[in-house]
């Protein structure tokens, strides 16, 4: 099992920026590039996120 790094504020923050970004895909510019939301949509819902872990960072109070 990942060790969780992502806190609740920044897990919401980025699946919203996800979504976001993803949304731009169709509505916007409809941009192929759009599709690079599916990486911070990713690290929200699965709480980890491998940058923060390639330099020690943290937002999770408890870390699993």
């Amino acid at each position: 099992m990942i060790k969780v790094n992502v806190g609740t504020v920044d897990q919401w923050m980025r699946i919203l920026a996800g979504l976001v970004i993803i949304s731009l895909a169709f509505w916007g510019p409809k941009s192929p590039w759009a599709w690079l939301g599916l990486i911070p949509l990713a690290t929200g819902l699965v709480k980890w996120c491998p940058a923060y872990a390639l330099f020690g960072v943290s937002t999770c109070k408890t870390n699993n």
